[in-house]
């Protein structure tokens, strides 16, 4: 049985979902951490985030077939742990959580991170990697609460200077992974039912299209626009972000 929404509850969903696929398709998720405030402009956060995670998995498996092998395996590795400390923080913490001061910390981390890229795009060395961990904690933290994890991967690894190609295979699969890890905790608490379940089987298609069109404009962008794309999206996420915590 699907869930009983509005029709503009539905449009906000539909195109939230297929604006994720874009973003998973070509654009390293840098546009996808817009889609549950937007959905949760007309349902819950904590039902949106229900609903895009099977969804997340199947744009996971779409994204992967596309970048699988390009990919920088020793970053990923370095995340790995991380993940795992930051879900299990965000499943523990679950339900006494302020929603709205996460996505305001993340929001005015987003904001900064994204103006000094803009101000100072050439760092002159590349960022340690002692920095993996807390930026994967804090990812995989962000990523339970509301599949925001794009800003503390975009920060640690864009100074990375990896070439677009790399950058994007990375995060996809940085993000299988913790969408992975995050199915479990998401069923154990709820927040993924018979109900959401049926409401994203009716969406895959849309996330196909989505990936689909990702990897298409992807194709047509250069390296250095893309990079500029990938920190406008994290200006707009995060000016989204304040907004949703402080309006």
């Amino acid at each position: 049985m699907l869930p009983d929404y509005s029709v503009i509850a539905w449009v906000l969903i539909v195109f939230s979902v297929y604006l994720t696929g874009v973003s998973k398709g070509g654009f390293a998720g840098g546009f996808g951490t817009l889609s549950v405030p937007l959905m949760a402009l007309a349902i819950s956060p904590t039902q949106a985030a229900g609903l895009l995670l099977p969804l997340l998995l199947v744009m996971d498996a779409f994204a992967l077939k596309a970048w699988w092998g390009k990919q920088a395996n020793a970053e990923v590795w370095r995340f790995v742990p991380g993940l795992f400390i930051g879900v299990t923080v965000g499943t523990l913490l679950f339900g006494s959580l302020s929603e709205e001061g996460v996505r305001l910390v993340l929001g005015i981390i987003s904001v900064s991170f994204a103006a000094y890229m803009l101000l100072k795009p050439v760092a002159k060395k590349p960022i340690s990697t002692r920095w993996a961990l807390p930026a994967a904690s804090v990812c995989g933290f962000t990523s339970f609460i509301a599949h925001a994890g794009a800003p503390p991967l975009n920060i640690y690894l864009m100074p990375r200077k990896l070439s677009k190609e790399t950058f994007i295979a990375t995060c996809t699969v940085i993000y299988a992974v913790v969408n992975v890890i995050k199915l479990g905790p998401y069923m154990w608490l709820g927040e993924v039912n018979v109900t959401s379940a049926w409401a994203s089987l009716l969406l895959v298609p849309v996330a196909w299209i989505g990936v689909r069109n990702g990897l298409w404009l992807q194709s047509r962008v250069n390296e250095a626009l893309f990079y500029r794309l990938v920190i406008l999206a994290m200006f707009v996420v995060g000016i989204n972000l304040v907004w949703q915590a402080v309006g």
